[in-house]
């Protein structure tokens, strides 16, 4: 009920479904949508993308129709991300995860909520993961992620053992 979470809400899958960075996602243009064919030149690198105007996308460009560029009006990086991580504990995503990081030369474990980790880079990973796991070649995804090297799109897949197993079988089962 609350319309800045549900912006929030909507951009965070607006990522999730195109794979841009909050940059990119929040300077999105009329101008950059040809047809069903979103092209937008990424800040980051400077490089162009041609990223399919998926269904759940087009759903939330068509609840945002009465604004310039058809989406939820932007939110600052920092506030978003605070209100993903409500949303994330609102949606009842409990588990908890080890978060490792370097700090200096120490090494720094803690455990945390999954919702906890949640922000608006998550839906970038989340879009690379999905599109792996439904089969899509990585070369056609890191297309639409920009990332030049498959070292650092790997980063970006995070399977289980399980469902790299479960995969696999459905590729070969495919391929019978």
């Amino acid at each position: 009920k609350d319309k800045t979470m549900e912006r929030a809400r909507d951009l965070f899958v607006f990522g999730c479904y195109t794979g841009l960075r909050f940059s990119d996602f929040t300077s999105v243009k009329p101008e950059h949508i040809v047809g069903d064919i979103l092209r937008i030149k990424t800040i980051k690198t400077g490089e162009w993308v041609n990223i399919p105007i998926l269904p759940a996308v087009r759903e939330i460009m068509g609840k945002y129709k009465d604004n310039p560029n058809n989406l939820p009006k932007s939110l600052v990086n920092q506030t978003m991300n605070r209100y993903l991580k409500e949303l994330g504990e609102m949606a009842e995503i409990n588990d908890k995860k080890l978060k490792i990081r370097n700090k200096g030369k120490d090494r720094v474990e803690e455990v945390l909520f999954k919702y906890q980790m949640i922000c608006t880079h998550t839906a970038r990973r989340s879009f690379a993961t999905n599109m792996f796991k439904r089969g899509i070649p990585t070369r056609v995804i890191m297309n639409i992620t920009g990332h030049r090297t498959e070292k650092a799109f790997n980063s970006y897949i995070k399977i289980s053992q399980d469902e790299n197993a479960k995969l696999l079988k459905e590729y070969f089962n495919k391929s019978a």
